[in-house]
């Protein structure tokens, strides 16, 4: 860690001395400077950009950071805590005003925003929260709320009968709460039964092996729950594969894809919807409150709402009056 901040420290001088910005390969920038925000600048670093959700979540960082005047740099983790630690080092570098981090790993993350905080730059967490380091502000969804609203779909579907598998991804916050909540709603129907717990790191072609061994294991299986899209479609191609149309599959993130699943009556029969983009709005709000002096609230929670087929014939009914 000595070694790579100190390269990046003298790439950081260089790039001062030569009057330039420094912009490493795979950040991109926006945002521009006015009012009391002139020239403050927040460095970013996704989980991904290959999910719907984060292009979202950026779309909305992206959008307030222009509307407060703010320079913003993103870049992407993809799933790899030391790309991610390497990234919030070399905004220390650059010595920007705030950082924004989705964590690749709550717990692992830690360390690298204790650097942050050592260099005096404030750090908000959005999506996924860190269990480590001070953090302003987390902006999320209820994800314990969430996952009950799934488990209580599934109560529902099943007449409270029935053994239930969850795909997670336990290494972030993020997953657990969801996985969390779904299991704490869920015993509440003595009738209902969670029989296997596997991690899909929130990626769907192992969602998909995931629940390839789950419906190997457990062949009465008779609902799964994925933490988010890519591992209730990794449910889904497995459940289908299998001939599976009777199991009821529940997801988390509403995306484009999942939606149509949704519609065309698959085994995936509902969704928890978040709102990305509007984290990435409060999350650009709470770090300019912040940063004018103002008392940022610790936690932001965004609405979040079920969506199966009878939601959407009837939002489509309703776009169409």
């Amino acid at each position: 860690m000595k070694t790579i901040s100190y390269v990046l420290g003298v790439a950081g001088l260089l790039c001062a001395l030569a009057g330039v910005a420094c912009r490493p390969a795979g950040q991109t920038n926006g945002g521009g400077g006015r009012g009391a925000s002139a020239g403050k600048r927040i460095g970013v670093t996704l989980l991904t950009r290959e999910h719907e959700f984060y292009r979202e979540l950026e779309a909305g960082l992206r959008e307030a950071a222009d509307k407060l005047g703010y320079q913003l740099t993103v870049t992407s983790g993809d799933f790899d805590l030391a790309k991610q630690q390497s990234q919030i080092e070399n905004f220390i570098v650059q010595k920007v005003d705030a950082i924004v981090v989705c964590p690749a790993d709550s717990k692992g993350i830690g360390p690298a925003i204790d650097q942050a905080n050592a260099a005096g730059i404030p750090v908000f967490t959005a999506d996924i929260a860190a269990q480590g380091g001070k953090v302003v502000s987390h902006v999320a969804s209820d994800n314990l709320a969430g996952g009950r609203m799934a488990a209580d779909y599934v109560a529902r579907a099943l007449n409270g009968q029935g053994s239930v598998g969850i795909i997670g991804q336990q290494e972030v916050q993020t997953g657990l709460d969801r996985e969390n909540g779904f299991k704490e709603e869920l015993a509440k129907h003595p009738g209902l039964k969670v029989v296997a717990v596997l991690n899909g790191g929130g990626v769907r072609d192992r969602a998909l092996k995931a629940a390839e061994d789950m419906l190997q294991g457990h062949p009465e299986l008779k609902a799964i729950f994925g933490i988010n899209d890519d591992s209730a479609l990794g449910a889904l191609s497995a459940a289908e594969t299998r001939g599976r149309s009777d199991i009821v599959i529940v997801g988390y993130d509403a995306t484009p894809e999942a939606v149509r699943a949704i519609e065309r009556g698959s085994p995936l029969k509902a969704d928890v919807a978040q709102q990305p983009r509007d984290i990435g709005l409060r999350t650009v709000e709470v770090i300019s409150t912040h940063l004018g002096g103002g008392q940022a609230p610790p936690n932001v929670a965004v609405p979040i709402r079920m969506v199966d087929a009878a939601s959407l014939k009837g939002a489509a009914g309703a776009a169409g009056r």
